[in-house]
């Protein structure tokens, strides 16, 4: 059933069955404006939806686009060359859609939202008003009616006419009123008709000229499509043809690996381990390495087979000579070292097995090393303490004094390495390194001269303070009393060689000025030991032990740089007797319970002693005296008779004991003490030695 029409005549009326009728009107009309709203509401989402669906779909076309593909070798065939292009084909008819589908979007919101709106706005809306303008007027003329009919019989007959004329006034307003709303209510029923349905009529056309589009550009890719179809299948079935043939050579290379090897410009490649000198101690860092013979050229690129990346720089010397690297001189297998003319030092590398060494030498034109016993001669680098040595030293500490003692992070703040290795390069050169009047030009930055000096230290053969006495060293720092460190310290600088103190002193003398600057450059005595650490006392092995001892270097360093002057300049005391010294040990210990951490100084040591007697120099056992006193008395009267032009000062005597620093568990053992007697010839070469137990 429809809407019943409502006739002007109900107006005047306003009968209840014109008032029921209207109401049904206004339903109408409310339920109309509700469905529009939402209608709005979802074309709008629509729009935003394909909106998103656009860009979505660019994007996809984009990322075809960018992609290009790579076939295998050197030419492509034409199926290669049609499914190579096809992607961007594909992003082109993407691209083609999509801008189609924008302009339906753009096209949606002046064909369907706008006309929608504005219907709802002005025909909806003005329907509202007047409304509203009808119930305020009934309002009125009932409230008028009601006051009118209540106007009591005995008032003049003027103002009862008056009151007449005034509710006539306002029915034949009402009456207006009236006929203007119902007259809007049918208006905006009939409207809807065709000012509701025409736009969606409108937006549905766009959507057919957008499938429309689509369809042609269907037709047109109809010829790529079968060409590429093509191509596909011939590509697959030539896949299909030479697979077996690729897994068949697959198994040969299985089976005989070195029969089908690559041709290379390179006379040897693979990969090395090369040996680099850090602070502390060394490690092995891996390299894919190539040689040519006819340019003696290698080349080491830092590569991790594991991550996949390179680990630093490439790296390019010219050999000079490669020599096999003996078994008992290094604790790694399949090493050889490499000099190269245009960087100073050995490069010392390890292959991969004994046949891949085979393999470097014979590239390389390497030979057997020279057999020499006595490791401490062999040098693991050109950098010795001989008069280069020393004018490279002084060259850089003049540098750096004249030009930079004020510089920020001195000595910390590392350089590029190659600039460092072309500075040693240039100073090391024995045809300028001894031109003591030539100084360092100031192109060179302080950070690169000072990472020289440092490099230089570390390309010794050995620590600055040597390896045997570093355990010693180590201890001294470790005393508990700051006068006895520096009273252990001053003595094992005096036993040092003397190129070694000497270099020593020079060096500390300069690392006390860079001290002092500490306020202009922030290198504190403390800062200086850690630089200098690990590179004046570098364990011989790098342990767990031995980092764990890296704190005590620097408390060396330390007490070195603080007292240079007296540690350099004058003669360490005469070492106390042994009663001086176990007196001063008792009443350093009568407070307290003794501690396993306690470290008493050395007394007695050899004039050289070996590696193993080093290791086991330590604290003395408390029943030392009695043993002196009593066995020492006897030991030289049974000798008296070549031995009786000696006294006392004439003994060098070393403390032999487990190496245990526990002083409760050293208690327990018998201690031993080896008497080492001057020839009564004179000679310094025999030493009488003894046990006294």
């Amino acid at each position: 059933m429809g809407l019943p029409a409502l006739e002007f005549s109900e107006c005047c009326l306003d009968s209840p069955q014109f008032r029921e009728r209207l109401r049904s009107h206004e339903a109408e009309l409310e339920k109309t404006n509700k469905f529009i709203k939402e209608l709005i509401k979802d074309g709008k989402s629509l729009i935003a939806a394909l909106k998103n669906l656009s860009s979505a779909k660019r994007k996809f076309a984009d990322s075809l686009n960018e992609f290009k593909f790579r076939c295998i070798g050197d030419a492509e065939t034409d199926d290669e060359i049609c499914i190579a292009k096809s992607l961007q084909e594909f992003a082109t008819v993407l691209r083609n859609l999509e801008d189609e589908r924008m302009r339906m979007i753009e096209n949606a919101s002046e064909v369907l939202i706008t006309p929608l709106e504005k219907f709802r706005k002005e025909q909806i809306g003005a329907a509202k008003d007047a409304k509203k303008k009808y119930d305020k007027e009934t309002e009125k003329y009932c409230g008028v009616l009601e006051k009118h009919l209540n106007l009591s019989s005995k008032k003049k007959e003027s103002q009862l006419q008056e009151a007449d004329s005034q509710v006539d006034l306002v029915r034949q307003h009402f009456y207006e009123v009236s006929l203007e709303y119902v007259f809007k209510v049918q208006e905006v029923q009939e409207r809807k008709m065709f000012e509701f349905v025409e736009p969606l009529l409108a937006f549905l056309q766009g959507l057919f000229t957008f499938y429309h589009h689509g369809y042609e550009l269907a037709k047109d890719f109809s010829d790529f499509k079968t060409e590429l179809t093509i191509s596909i299948q011939n590509t697959r079935n030539r896949f299909e043809g030479t697979r077996s043939e690729v897994e068949s050579l697959m198994k040969k290379m299985k089976e005989n690996p070195h029969e089908h090897k690559n041709i290379s410009p390179y006379t040897m490649e693979g990969y090395l381990y090369v040996q680099e000198k850090r602070h502390f101690g060394t490690s092995w860092v891996k390299h894919y390495c190539t040689y040519q013979r006819e340019s003696k050229r290698i080349t080491m690129v830092p590569f991790d087979q594991k991550s996949g990346g390179k680990g630093g720089e490439d790296e390019a010397v010219i050999l000079k000579s490669c020599t096999r690297r003996k078994t008992d001189s290094i604790e790694k297998r399949f090493c050889f070292d490499v000099e190269a003319v245009d960087r100073p030092g050995v490069i010392t590398m390890q292959a991969l097995s004994e046949e891949d060494r085979r393999l470097w030498m014979e590239a390389m034109d390497g030979r057997e090393p020279v057999y020499n016993s006595n490791k401490d001669n062999q040098s693991e680098g050109t950098a010795q303490l001989d008069s280069i040595g020393f004018s490279i030293i002084k060259k850089c500490i003049h540098a750096v004094e004249t030009r930079g003692i004020n510089e920020q992070g001195l000595y910390r703040i590392v350089g590029v390495n190659s600039r460092v290795q072309k500075l040693l390069s240039i100073l090391m050169d024995p045809k300028t390194a001894t031109e003591t009047e030539t100084e360092i030009c100031a192109e060179w930055e302080i950070k690169t001269i000072t990472s020289a000096l440092k490099t230089y230290l570390r390309m010794l053969p050995g620590p600055l303070m040597m390896y045997q006495f570093q355990r010693s060293f180590i201890k001294a720092a470790k005393l508990e009393n700051q006068e006895s460190r520096v009273s252990e310290i001053h003595s094992l600088v005096h036993r040092l060689p003397e190129k070694n103190r000497q270099m020593l002193h020079l060096l500390m003398n300069h690392l006390a000025k860079v001290a002092d600057n500490h306020k202009q450059n922030l290198m504190t005595v403390a800062n200086l030991g850690v630089v200098f650490g690990p590179t004046l006392l570098r364990p011989q092995e790098e342990t767990v032990a031995a980092i764990m001892d890296i704190k005590f270097q620097n408390i060396v360093i330390e007490i070195l740089i603080e007292n240079h002057e007296k540690i350099f300049n004058t003669v360490p005391e005469t070492p106390p007797s042994n009663s001086q010294l176990l007196l001063s040990r008792k009443k350093s210990t009568d407070s307290k319970p003794p501690s396993c951490s306690e470290r008493p100084l050395t007394l007695f040591h050899t004039a050289q002693p070996n590696e193993k007697q080093e290791s086991r120099n330590s604290i003395i056992n408390s029943s030392l005296e009695s043993v002196i006193s009593s066995n020492a008395n006897s030991f030289l009267n049974s000798n008296s008779a070549p031995q009786s032009n000696l006294n006392s000062s004439d003994l060098e005597l070393e403390v032999i004991k487990p190496n245990r620093p526990n002083s409760l568990v050293c208690s327990r053992q018998s201690p031993a003490l080896l008497l080492q007697l001057p020839d009564p010839s004179g000679g310094n070469s025999s030493k009488h030695k003894g046990l006294l137990f």
